[in-house]
């Protein structure tokens, strides 16, 4: 036990959320008699999962904020069939379209976040009117049919890395992006590992780090096996690898910047954090902004996907992004969350979605069980926060990002003094 907690930063609670994939994934392999873990079904689960994945990062930070987006998935639709009706009525290149597809996101948020951040109308029910709007605007504009979209265009939601170099039996670019995530792992916790030390804080012990970067590397070379040893014409998907990049910046934004430790200021005790210098409103405006245009990208992977536009598209993915997002560690009262967690948390619910399917579960009984893990997975965050405990990815990320404390952990007592003067410097 000891050996456990110094391998897993001192309190193995704070993996408890990975622990669960894994057991969720070990499970379903036994049950399934191995399909869980072939590369065609690992490539599907990243393929069908993507879009509320990316939809998950940009949730993660509006319930930092303190506040609930219910408008995700007919924001989603909407912005899908507006660009599908635009490359085939208006002849719009498909990378134009895209970025059409950015700037309605854009428009549409900014319209939410000003009756959000200025008007004062809580969130809920400013998005709660988005959704019954842009549905309806979805079902006008496309007239309840389906548009389908060109061939480049499915590329961003349904394409995978291309065959390049020589023919070794392995998709050589998944290879390539597989060893360069190894090595930056590696080259993260080995400068993390020499800034405690700089800064005279406290290190594990060198055995500890390498038995934790040999488990993590291990999974990454894993899937990526299973990535590039996939049918013929298929590796690591392009929805997984945008995932990938919008993970790499939305994690840098929300715990190395300014605009970052406002958010968690903000949805922490807006009071406090408007006392100290924090543009409240602006960062409110930004947040609901910032899920919008992630819920137009979400939109248009899904119709590339799909390879249509379609009436029914984007219902109940503003919940599968929520319930995400509070599997992964997120706090219902806001201030604590992390972009990683909320990825797991996705995962978590994507493993469990494709277990059930792959045992031929009902869909009865699959809303059941999702229904109960929302809820135990809440309930531990609310019982963690009445004992005076991080939620488990808070702490995961405390230990994982840096070598003391990060956001998304809650402030021990002799920190609670200085957050104004914190706050204040870094405005």
């Amino acid at each position: 036990m000891n050996a456990l907690k110094k391998l897993f930063g001192g309190d193995t609670r704070q993996f408890g959320m990975i622990f669960a994939l894994v057991a969720l994934i070990v499970l379903f392999q036994w049950l399934t008699g191995g399909i869980t873990l072939t590369p065609g079904n690992v490539i599907n689960l990243f393929n069908g999962n993507s879009y509320i994945l990316i939809l998950a990062i940009g949730m993660v930070l509006v319930i930092i904020a303190g506040h609930i987006d219910l408008s995700v998935g007919s924001v989603a639709a909407f912005v899908g069939m507006v660009v599908a009706i635009a490359m085939r009525d208006w002849n719009i290149p498909w990378y134009l379209a895209i970025l059409l597809g950015l700037g309605l996101g854009a428009l549409i948020g900014a319209w939410h976040g000003w009756w959000t951040a200025y008007v004062g109308i809580p969130a809920f029910i400013v998005t709660l009117a988005g959704m019954l709007i842009f549905r309806g605007a979805q079902q006008f504009v496309g007239q309840s049919n389906s548009i389908p979209v060109p061939r480049e265009f499915q590329y961003i939601g349904a394409g995978y890395l291309p065959e390049v170099g020589p023919n070794i039996g392995y998709n050589n670019l998944t290879l390539l992006i597989g060893l360069a995530a190894v090595a930056f792992v590696v080259y993260g916790e080995v400068r993390r590992r020499r800034t405690a030390k700089a800064l005279g804080a406290e290190v594990p012990e060198t055995w500890v780090v390498v038995l934790k970067l040999v488990l993590i590397c291990a999974a990454i070379l894993y899937a990526t096996y299973l990535f590039a040893t996939g049918r013929p014409g298929t590796s690591f998907p392009v929805p997984g690898l945008i995932l990938a990049v919008m993970v790499l910046i939305y994690g840098f934004i929300s715990s190395k910047t300014i605009v970052g430790r406002h958010v968690y200021a903000v949805g922490g005790n807006r009071h406090a954090a408007e006392l100290s210098g924090v543009k409240s409103k602006k960062i409110n405006f930004l947040v609901m902004m910032n899920m919008s245009i992630i819920a137009g990208l979400a939109g248009m992977i899904f119709v590339a996907r799909s390879t249509s536009a379609g009436p029914s598209d984007g219902t109940g993915w503003e919940l599968d992004a929520i319930a995400a997002v509070f599997i992964g560690g997120a706090a219902v009262t806001g201030g604590v969350g992390t972009v990683i967690g909320s990825i797991v948390g996705g995962l978590v619910m994507a493993v469990l979605n494709n277990g059930l399917q792959l045992l031929s579960v009902g869909a009865d009984w699959q809303s059941m069980i999702k229904g109960l893990v929302l809820l135990v997975a809440v309930a531990i965050d609310v019982y963690n926060k009445t004992q005076g405990r991080a939620s488990i990815i808070g702490l995961m990320m405390k230990n994982f990002n840096r070598p003391s404390g990060g956001p998304g952990t809650p402030l021990q007592p002799d920190e609670v003094t200085s957050t104004k003067e914190t706050i204040s410097r870094e405005a």
